[in-house]
């Protein structure tokens, strides 16, 4: 067992490049495995797999207890607990020994993935944190039920596994090729799963795996909506109070620290409070491109000046990117098709070089109304109200006479200024959302990026967010943000940021995802996160404007976006026909060649831009060339 268990463990090296450790029970025919990043307690004392004081408890753990020294404090007044390094995975056990695992969750304030076995009890303990920031797969070797259970921060730590089989879930597939990602309780494998975020598991001697829930963003979110603030200045104090704090316990750290600089508001936010409250000179990050359409640097670095930041940037030319593409399914073990994935790997490569940890303003669109879809939900839904099916269909029908480019075409006349940005492809939004049965619908198609039939072969079940309201009588910006907290950000969003900053060996932390901030953000009313202009996002702003001028964040959102549309024209081109060659398609079995090879004509044309389906595709035909049986 000790020699499969180190080849487990030594597949996420990138993960852990700092110590490696493994424990084995041959017994009880139980291995724990572990690499390790050190940020606390960088001494031997804080080595994985750890054994409690008592002995009965074994941890491997992945991801930081901000907090934990205020838990420590408590379990050595009221429990007598001694303590030998300084290493929160010693403090995690500490705490398991003296309230159980169950009372122990809702105390940690962090992000985490946890294996625990307790030797007297012969019982497996896996645990994630309540946003999914760690990620935490589990499956049984084989496919059959009673037979090896594997866990891993990764799929591709199985394939050491002499028993590991991999067989593609087309139902998983169907969601990536919808949505560019997979569920965040799901994997691409048939009989692997992943442990929901919130979530706890106890595995006994008998092979049952029993899972609980220890927090649910529901839960927060009617607790949220039930007291209401409705005042824009006190919703901005309590924000900046809050965050402040979570920015503050997240600087916690042994190893160089660092933050990640857009020139948006959310890591804005995120650097000023890190300026206001840290000891030191920040440093912080970015990079940029030498296309301007895609570029943000130069705001990135107007606040990092006016914050007196270290800043450090990176201008991306168009190779930098191309180089890395061969590369994304070794780090992103899993189909995963956001192409910000690009900038963001480059992004942490860079950071690396200089920090070991990086703190970063991910959560903010989702908790405030930042994105589009929430901004312009209310009018989308009177508009949608008023407007019967005939009208709205022979509206749809008007929009699809003429093509992406040709009403980018018929607006070029108008001053650069008052142009808006990928205008033929809002306006063809519109009218797929002219199509939507209801208010549910009308969210389902802003986040799709496949309208119609999927292209694959064969049954296979889409996974489609519950049809119901999640969140009944209320608008449908929080019926959209509660869905984008738990689909959006907990499968795309988190997923990106973990495996490309892993991929480098970078630690990211999320303050604005503290679990009470997020309480908090439920709080804020429509018209509080909307703001006088019904921008989104108000409380970030005004608590932002504290600190740093307003003239240097206003600007259109343009997203961390790079040209994967033009790329697909030209320097990928071969790259994709080779991806999607009607005849290697066929013999896979998969997809089916027809409507994929329709959609490249129609790229290859200049007429539509069809980057996002495409992309899709190419992401599951790259990942199945380097992991597929």
């Amino acid at each position: 067992m000790g020699a499969v268990i180190a080849r487990m463990r030594d597949a996420l090296i990138e993960r852990g490049p700092d110590d490696a450790g493994a424990w084995v029970d041959a017994e009880a025919g139980v291995a724990l495995g572990h690499r390790r990043l050190s940020i606390l307690d960088l001494s031997p004392l804080g080595h994985q797999p750890m054994r409690s004081a008592c002995g009965d408890w074994v941890l491997a753990y992945n991801g930081e207890i901000y907090n934990h020294l205020e838990l420590r404090a408590e379990l050595e007044s009221q429990h007598g607990a001694r303590f030998v390094g300084r290493s929160d995975t010693e403090t995690l056990l500490a705490a398991f020994v003296a309230w159980g695992v169950e009372a122990t969750l809702p105390r940690l304030n962090g992000m985490f993935a946890i294996a625990a076995w307790n030797r007297r009890q012969r019982t497996l303990t896996l645990a994630r944190d309540r946003m999914g920031k760690k990620p935490l797969y589990y499956g049984w070797a084989g496919g059959r039920v009673g037979g090896t259970l594997l866990f891993g921060s990764q799929t591709k730590s199985f394939a050491p596994h002499s028993d590991w089989s991999a067989q593609i879930d087309p139902d998983a597939a169907a969601h990536l090729l919808r949505r560019a990602f997979i569920p965040a309780n799901r994997s691409i494998y048939r009989h692997v799963a992943q442990l929901p975020p919130g979530h706890w598991a106890t595995v006994g001697a008998d092979g049952r795996i029993q899972a609980q829930t220890w927090w649910r963003p529901l839960e927060a979110a009617l607790a949220g909506l039930a007291d209401p603030i409705d005042d824009a200045a006190q919703a901005s104090a309590l924000l900046e109070e809050t965050l402040a704090d979570a920015v503050s316990a997240r600087l916690l750290s042994d190893a160089p620290l660092g933050a990640f600089l857009s020139g948006g508001v959310d890591s804005s936010a995120v650097a000023a409070l890190m300026r206001a409250h840290g000891a030191a000179t920040p440093r912080t990050f970015s990079i940029g491109f030498s296309d301007p359409r895609y570029d943000e640097s130069v705001h990135a670095r107007a606040v990092a000046n006016h914050l007196g930041t270290d800043h450090t940037e990176l201008i991306v030319e168009p190779d930098h990117a191309l180089e890395l593409i061969p590369q994304i399914p070794e780090f992103f073990d899993e189909p995963f098709a956001d192409a910000s994935q690009l900038p963001t790997w480059l992004l942490a490569k860079m950071t690396r070089e200089q920090v070991t940890v990086a703190l970063s303003g991910d959560g903010g669109d989702e908790l405030f109304a930042g994105y589009n879809r929430h901004v312009s939900a209310a009018r989308l839904q009177r508009l949608h109200g008023r407007l019967p099916a005939p009208l709205r269909a022979l509206a749809a029908w008007g929009i699809e006479r003429l093509s992406p480019a040709q009403w980018d075409r018929l607006i070029s006349i108008l001053p650069a200024a008052r142009r808006p940005r990928l205008f033929g492809e809002k306006l063809y939004k519109v009218a797929d959302l002219f199509h939507a049965a209801d208010a549910v619908d009308i969210h389902r198609r802003l986040t799709a990026q496949w309208s119609g039939p999927l292209p694959l072969v064969g049954a296979f079940d889409e996974l489609a967010p519950t049809p119901a309201p999640l969140l009944p009588g209320v608008s449908l910006t929080r019926e959209m943000q509660l869905r984008d907290v738990m689909d959006y950000l907990a499968g795309d969003i988190l997923v990106k940021v973990d495996r490309a900053t892993m991929a480098t060996s970078l630690e990211a932390r999320a303050p604005l995802l503290d679990h009470r901030v997020v309480a908090l953000s439920w709080r804020f009313s429509d018209a509080v996160n909307a703001g006088p202009q019904g921008k989104g996002k108000h409380p970030l702003r005004q608590l932002l404007y504290r600190h740093v001028p307003q003239e240097l964040i206003e600007r259109p959102k343009m997203g961390f976006a790079i040209p994967i549309g033009d790329w697909l024209r030209g320097p990928l081109k071969g790259w994709a026909d080779s991806l999607l060659d009607p005849q290697r398609l066929q013999r896979e079995g998969l997809l089916d060649p027809a409507p994929i090879q329709r959609l490249w004509r129609e790229h290859q044309s200049g007429r539509y831009n069809r980057q996002y389906p495409l992309w899709n595709v190419l992401m599951l035909q790259a990942w199945k060339a380097r992991w597929a049986p």
